[in-house]
């Protein structure tokens, strides 16, 4: 893949693209493509992942600018501190007369 202007052995970057289906939803991670810049990734992704009108809306995203945690040390990394366990509702009784809780 080249593109006027650019090195012809240039790769063009990975773009991550999400996807909102209706007003009111989060975006979702659909996949991904190969685009030259932001303009024609948007259009990609419309093409791609929006052929039968099922978005509102659409983010790309550069895969090199998306940190993630480890799913191997998922089990430590959103593990809860000993000692905090406040920060849990769960662990809380429900007060009388207290609606909307």
């Amino acid at each position: 893949m080249s593109t006027p202007g650019a090195e012809p052995d240039e790769p063009w970057p990975l773009w991550e693209v999400f996807v909102r289906a209706n007003r009111g939803l989060s975006h979702v991670h659909v996949g991904s493509l190969h685009a030259p810049d932001t303009e024609m990734a948007i259009r990609n992704a419309r093409d791609v992942y929006t052929r039968r009108n099922e978005g509102v809306s659409i983010w790309v995203v550069p895969a090199e600018a998306i940190t993630t945690s480890d799913p191997d040390a998922r089990d430590a990394f959103f593990e809860s501190p000993a000692g905090k366990n406040y920060r849990h509702a769960r662990y809380y009784d429900k007060a009388e007369g207290v609606r909307h809780l």
